[in-house]
């Protein structure tokens, strides 16, 4: 890294979030693949049901920090699925961190997925939903792979409002790296709101918690700024953007239902 170890964790200690600061911030710093699944999942489980043994599916884990993280924090038992980051990749991960009797690793799609229908006893996903899940027929295919009664929780970037017409022009400004934050995929951006009425309008689920994260467009931003000292950003930096909006069209989305009986 480029930085020190302390300086590292100093970075990356936030009080919200006492279960994630426990983590060797070199660990979180090079196996980030955008801002803190850390910090997100700790927000995401807080308001949700999970209890030592229960099978848990970890949608779009990526390099399976949150799948480690829940198997350690909450004695579940998960599968981490992810089809940027190879079941290999992640399975060396897993042991290294002493995980692999409590989690395991596959390489799946979003809409192929090898499970059983009402399988888990809670699915969740961490920047990761968004992608696929803003099809009008995906929660009705997700939803049965957790069993009735059980829970679904997503934490996805969103908006602070909808955007009606052009889109903010600092959103669209180049900065001074040459990249453009928001490009097409970034339609999949929505409100609190939005997510509350997409689910709750089906038959599927009880909506039980639609929020967002207090001022966590700063906390991206912090995030992004130790990644970035570090040396271990894998993608260009989104500081600038970050700072400019502020929150004011930016926001981070959580939502947790119940499938129902």
């Amino acid at each position: 890294m480029n930085i020190t170890k302390q300086q590292a964790a100093k970075m990356i200690a936030v009080d919200r979030f006492p279960l994630s600061n426990k983590y060797d911030s070199e660990w979180v710093l090079t196996n980030q693949m955008g801002p803190s699944a850390l910090w997100l999942t700790e927000w995401l489980v807080e308001k949700m049901d999970l209890k030592p043994g229960m099978r848990v599916l970890d949608m779009g884990c990526g390099k399976a920090m949150s799948s480690i993280f829940l198997a350690k924090e909450y004695g579940v038992k998960v599968w981490a699925n992810d089809l940027w980051i190879s079941a290999s990749e992640n399975w060396e991960r897993i042991c290294e961190a002493g995980f692999e009797d409590q989690i395991c690793p596959i390489h799946a799609e979003a809409r192929s997925l090898p499970y059983a229908e009402g399988y888990f006893d809670a699915i969740v996903s961490i920047d990761s939903y968004q992608y696929y899940g803003t099809d009008d027929l995906y929660l009705g295919y997700f939803s049965k792979y957790v069993k009735p009664g059980g829970q679904m929780g997503i934490v996805v970037p969103g908006l602070a409002r909808e955007i009606e017409g052009e889109v903010p022009e600092h959103l669209t400004r180049p900065q001074s790296n040459g990249l453009v934050f928001w490009v097409d995929d970034c339609f999949c951006f929505h409100t609190a709101d939005w997510w509350k009425h997409f689910w709750g309008r089906t038959r599927l689920v009880d909506v039980e918690t639609t929020d967002v994260l207090e001022d966590g467009i700063g906390l991206w931003l912090q995030f992004e700024k130790a990644v970035v000292a570090a040396g271990t950003n894998i993608f260009p930096s989104a500081q600038e953007v970050l700072a400019q909006d502020g929150g004011r069209s930016l926001a981070w989305v959580r939502q947790i239902a119940r499938r129902k009986e």
